[in-house]
């Protein structure tokens, strides 16, 4: 993938020698309808092809003022006013950075990618084979996400009961759940949501927050049917078929107990939230942090727990909180609001609250690595 002129474009490493010791890459920018002549240089050796990721420091010069950089995570070039009849050379010195230096690279990308949104179906990096370099989980577990940007999506060949249509997951977010966890998540991970709910569901069959379940004895957003009963199948009919082996476990401090005596965050003795502990998750309702930035009904600081933080898929794209395309939707978020009703989005926009034994939709969380 090529940079041009703000102008995301593909091509293959493919080249066509021309004349003066130049490479012409067919269609580089399409919408131009020109092309971009290379000359590549690894060690003062004249090359067709670029090389091999390592530690290589690059110098580019372009014509026609033309500014290049080496993007280290797509190992790619980026042009900056690109200009028909452009010509650009690109050395590659072996060895010519060190490893904390490219690892910064690295890292500047990726706050790139998390900082911007580009829309992209990515769905045919997932069929690539293990052993290429651009297989979607290849570019997350080796931490480049080379060809990965927020709001890029996966389709799936799993229909949503909600609007029966195929699934489309989307990339919220990029390592934002590094180092949390009792035990501290060091793994490289996209943080994926369904563009739209999968289907409806109760939080609980009856309208309270509190222990629906005598056996198990546990309350709140952990105790609730929802996180029992209706997530694990999300699992197994919704998300394993996608991306079986490749959904990673982690720690989540889950609200797990509901006082109906206790005052909620304005003093009001509503039921609240009142205690907490560490779960074992692979799948999660969003938080109302995660969603808006901040709380609005969440009933106590037990609501939140490591989700304190908003997704840069709803900071880049607002409108993605309650719709999708031209479709608007409700669903459930993991916070208690009082004793008989969750926190949840509404399709008009607003924060809202619904009895716990409301249908409303299912639009969960998980981490892939």
């Amino acid at each position: 993938m090529f940079w041009g002129g703000g102008i995301l474009v593909y091509r293959t490493y493919a080249l066509y020698q021309s004349e003066k010791n130049y490479n012409v890459i067919k269609g580089i920018v399409p919408d131009f309808g020109y092309d971009v002549k290379l000359a590549i240089e690894v060690d003062g050796k004249k090359e067709n092809n670029v090389p091999t990721r390592g530690l290589y420091k690059t110098n580019i010069v372009c014509n026609n003022e033309v500014v290049g950089s080496w993007d280290y995570n797509a190992w790619n070039l980026k042009l900056d006013n690109l200009k028909k009849d452009t010509k650009c050379t690109i050395e590659f010195k072996t060895n010519g950075i060190s490893k904390e230096q490219y690892d910064e690279y690295i890292s500047e990308g990726v706050s790139l990618r998390r900082n911007t949104y580009r829309g992209k179906d990515i769905t045919n990096y997932k069929s690539l084979s293990d052993d290429e370099e651009m297989n979607l989980f290849n570019q997350i577990k080796n931490c480049t996400f080379d060809d990965i940007y927020v709001g890029d999506y996966i389709v799936s060949d799993t229909t949503a009961e909600y609007n029966n249509k195929n699934v489309i997951w989307l990339i919220a977010d990029l390592n934002n759940y590094l180092y949390s966890g009792d035990n501290a998540l060091e793994t490289c991970h996209a943080t994926i949501i369904p563009a739209t709910p999968l289907y409806n569901a109760k939080m609980n069959d009856t309208a309270t927050t509190g222990v629906v379940d005598e056996i198990l004895n546990k309350g709140a957003y952990y105790g609730s049917n929802m996180r029992q009963k209706v997530l694990p199948s999300v699992l197994e009919n919704y998300i394993k078929p996608t991306f079986d082996g490749h959904v990673i476990k982690t720690r989540n401090l889950l609200a797990d107990v509901m006082d109906p005596n206790r005052s909620n965050q304005w003093g009001l003795t509503t039921g609240a939230s009142s205690g907490w502990a560490w779960y074992d998750s692979e799948l999660d309702l969003m938080s109302e942090v995660n969603v808006y930035g901040s709380t609005v009904w969440s009933s106590s600081g037990y609501d939140i727990g490591i989700d304190n933080r908003q997704y840069a898929i709803f900071q880049l794209k607002p409108e993605f909180i309650n719709s999708y395309g031209s479709h608007r939707f409700n669903y459930w978020l993991k916070a208690v609001a009082n004793s008989a009703d969750f926190a949840g989005v509404y399709s008009g926009g607003y924060a809202d609250t619904r009895s716990a034994s409301a249908s409303y939709g299912v639009r969960p969380r998980f981490l892939i690595g």
